[in-house]
């Protein structure tokens, strides 16, 4: 079975403490990359809160990865960017960001929109909700079997993300799930706690 990673994603407050925090959970156990994602501010605010948190990524040799926003991951340099069905097009986005720009789409529950995806160029798709999320509104339902169907046709890697907690993801991890998308699991409690549980789970050893 290939390794199953954890991909963190931020809180929408990532002001105040939370730098903190996150240097905390990166020191605590392994993530593969990080979600900055913050919903109704202006980009001038949203760099600036990007920058300490970016800085703690690198400082972990944890990837970058901003939500929804092309421009913002080339102003601030980001190593990716996540899209959302409405967020753009993949081909124009790698035509503004460059080759070496990682690009995730969200597919929701869907084999068609993870094919386009793939299709478009995506460095990797994201499915789910897989289970009912505090964080968002869930409007699709994945079910373990749609990683189990993508790892057999391709090797594009898949992301597993909607509520997802230490108790309820090992389905996931068997079924083929390349990344683990955690926001609440973590940062509803002892961030650093949270860590441990999970790479004790996944496998990983901290370098």
């Amino acid at each position: 079975m290939q390794t199953c990673q954890l991909y963190l994603i931020s809180p929408l407050e990532v002001g105040g403490p939370f730098p903190e925090r996150l240097e905390r959970a990166l020191q605590a156990g392994a993530a593969a990359a990080f979600q900055f994602r913050v919903k109704g501010l202006d980009e001038h605010e949203a760099a600036r809160l990007a920058g300490p948190l970016q800085e703690i990524c690198a400082a972990h040799d944890v990837a970058f990865i901003v939500n929804d926003s092309v421009s913002l991951t080339r102003r601030i340099k980001a190593d990716g960017v996540h899209l959302g069905q409405q967020d753009g097009d993949v081909r124009e986005a790698r035509e503004l960001l460059g080759r070496d720009v990682q690009i995730g789409v969200t597919c929701h529950a869907s084999r068609h929109l993870a094919m386009e995806a793939g299709e478009a160029g995506a460095d990797y798709v994201a499915f789910g909700a897989f289970f009912p999320s505090v964080t968002k509104e869930t409007k699709h339902k994945a079910e373990p079997e749609l990683l189990r169907w993508w790892q057999d046709l391709f090797e594009l890697p898949c992301v597993a993300i909607g509520g997802i907690t230490l108790g309820n993801c090992r389905p996931l991890i068997e079924a083929g799930a390349d990344f683990l998308a955690v926001s609440a699991a973590v940062w509803s409690g002892d961030e650093a706690e949270a860590m441990r549980g999970f790479t004790e789970l996944l496998g990983e050893r901290k370098h």
